[in-house]
């Protein structure tokens, strides 16, 4: 299924934005483009909503037809408790966070260890939880330390644009933890050379017209045929002014949205 990241509402959800759009807000103008699905991720005030905030949300979500799942950052239990207890409020089935740098084994195995805890939790809830692929950690890494707890509800966020940050090739990133993938972050990117010719700016691109090789990504984890979203998410930079930059988050949108449907 395609979803929208509140990251696709990035600069909408902004300060900078002249009117700031609400979560309700992003609800509803996702349903308008016909999507059923959204990923609230890094979304401050999820840490601080009431339990009556959090069912007006769900009652929101539900009167609009719109499913929902979370994200957040880091492992340690007190957070993945807290966002079981949203995603139970929500109905979600997926929460998505990330992990700190792990360096040595002896990282790796602590790592393990603490989320063999929470992750049993997850289980008896029916709740998938997806650590995305970023710079912090290899893809190889974390492969490695999803495979050592060992549960079908630990999976992995694919994002092959985070880790060309430390060197990995997308597509090596895409077959190492294709097997693993419970949720697939939708974004494309590349390089353009800096005023000058001294150095690169890496940034995103509408989805189909950068770097990423979103056919590979298809024919190698086969999201459709498995059941995992794909979640439309941008990497926009500033355009200039803020009604030019949210017309063109919007335009992105709309574009991701298409390209998507046209490779069904």
């Amino acid at each position: 299924m395609i979803g929208l990241s509140t990251y696709a509402f990035f600069w909408q959800l902004s300060e900078r934005a002249p009117v700031r759009l609400t979560l309700t807000g992003a609800l509803e103008a996702t349903r308008e483009l016909g999507i059923s699905l959204i990923q609230i991720c890094d979304y401050p005030a999820l840490d601080t909503m009431t339990d009556a905030e959090l069912s007006d949300l769900a009652e929101a979500a539900n009167d609009l037809g719109i499913s929902i799942e979370l994200g957040t950052r880091g492992i340690e239990p007190r957070r993945l408790d807290r966002f079981l207890h949203l995603a139970q409020a929500l109905d979600a089935k997926l929460v998505r966070s990330m992990l700190p740098g792990l360096d040595t084994p002896e990282e790796i195995a602590t790592a393990a260890a603490s989320l063999s805890g929470s992750v049993a939790a997850y289980e008896r809830a029916s709740v998938t939880l997806a650590l995305e692929t970023y710079e912090q950690v290899s893809t190889v890494d974390l492969v490695q330390l999803v495979n050592e707890v060992g549960s079908d509800q630990l999976g992995i966020c694919l994002d092959p644009a985070n880790v060309v940050a430390r060197l990995e090739l997308p597509r090596d990133c895409v077959e190492r933890s294709a097997a693993l993938v419970k949720n697939v972050h939708s974004k494309d990117f590349r390089f353009a050379r800096q005023d000058g010719w001294v150095g690169f700016t890496y940034s995103g691109a509408p989805l189909g017209t950068g770097l990423h090789d979103y056919q590979h990504l298809l024919a190698t984890v086969q999201p459709r045929e498995r059941g995992i979203n794909e979640i439309v998410e941008h990497w926009l930079p500033w355009q200039q002014s803020p009604e030019l930059t949210i017309q063109t988050e919007r335009e992105w949108t709309r574009d991701a949205i298409a390209y998507l449907r046209s490779t069904e």
